[in-house]
């Protein structure tokens, strides 16, 4: 959700820095920038001095506090923090599936993500908006992202569906990625492009929804961490690869560009949908083996605090 109120905040920040004159000391581009890293570097300083590295190390809640949030995460079974790193569980995260879908997941949205965040001000542009009312228009972009974020968020907890949400939060990118594909400019249809161009950053709720999925759906601290680590990995690979899918023979439409990342909304359904059949598949095998008196029902969820995997927990059930 920060990300769409940075876009917001960092709308208002670009205009105003637009004034700047050109025979100032600093042009308008570079002062922005160091308004930016010096109020990125005081944050960083005070969120590593103040944030704490687990509930259980913070200061602000009591001993009883503590212990309610640790029984509040004993039903999803995924363990508590443990430092230990186990080589059984490294082999685990590499042969299990959930490493290779969340991985897709994370490129094929961190792509259209890093693509779109480079070149939001030239494709508005191109609709035929000056440059301050373009500085102006970016900050729609940060709204839509911050009300799809909090309407998925309410959802997935109403609902407990997250892949179908996922599915959903897809369905206007798809749309407005294939009407700017298809679409072409002329003066009276630039708002009806805007409009299209604004509803497209629908998908990026899929980066906070697919991390809510993996921290539910993966046990065991050091399995975990791999998991989570090949993410960030992927996040940092798609957002070098999004801006070079634009390429500047194909402004200021950039059909190329939208093409590619309509192929990877496809590519995330396809991987959304086999990773549902795969944790249903999965919940119903260990229904069936405790209905058939091979495993005993655990209903005070005796492993939940121990370091071990959603594999080896036979009484884990994914939640999806």
């Amino acid at each position: 959700m920060m990300n769409g109120l940075q876009n917001i905040i960092g709308g208002l920040i670009a205009y105003g820095f637009s004034f700047v004159r050109d025979d100032s000391p600093l042009k308008s581009w570079q002062a922005l920038f160091m308004t930016y890293g010096i109020l990125t570097v005081i944050w960083g300083v005070f969120v590593g001095m103040w944030m704490p590295d687990s509930p259980m190390r913070a200061k602000c809640w009591t001993e009883d506090d503590k212990r309610l949030m640790i029984e509040r995460v004993r039903q999803n079974q995924t363990g508590l923090q443990n430092r230990v790193f186990r080589l059984d569980q490294v082999r685990d995260a590499f042969t299990d599936p959930q490493l290779y879908a969340f991985a897709i997941i994370q490129i094929c949205t961190t792509i259209p993500a890093g693509g779109i965040g480079a070149y939001a001000n030239i494709i508005i542009k191109s609709f035929g908006y000056s440059t301050r009312e373009t500085q102006l228009l970016t900050m729609v972009n940060g709204a839509v992202t911050t009300i799809a974020l909090l309407i998925s968020a309410y959802l997935d907890r109403k609902y407990q569906q997250t892949i179908y949400i996922m599915l959903a939060s897809l369905v206007p990118s798809v749309i407005c990625t294939s009407v700017l594909i298809g679409v072409p400019f002329s003066p009276a249809r630039r708002v009806g492009l805007l409009i299209a161009y604004w509803s497209f950053y629908s998908f990026f709720t899929l980066t906070s929804l697919s991390l809510a999925l993996l921290s539910r759906n993966v046990a065991g601290q050091t399995k975990k961490s791999i998991i989570i680590a090949s993410n960030f990995v992927c996040w940092a690979a798609g957002n070098s690869i999004g801006p070079q899918v634009f390429r500047d023979k194909d402004a200021p439409r950039y059909y190329l560009a939208f093409s590619i990342l309509l192929g990877c909304f496809g590519i995330i359904v396809v991987v959304l949908l086999a990773l549902r059949l795969w944790y249903a598949a999965h919940n119903r095998k260990r229904d069936n083996r405790i209905r058939a008196g091979e495993v005993v029902p655990d209903v005070n969820y005796t492993h939940a605090f121990e370091d071990i995997t959603d594999r080896e927990n036979p009484h884990f059930r994914y939640i999806y």
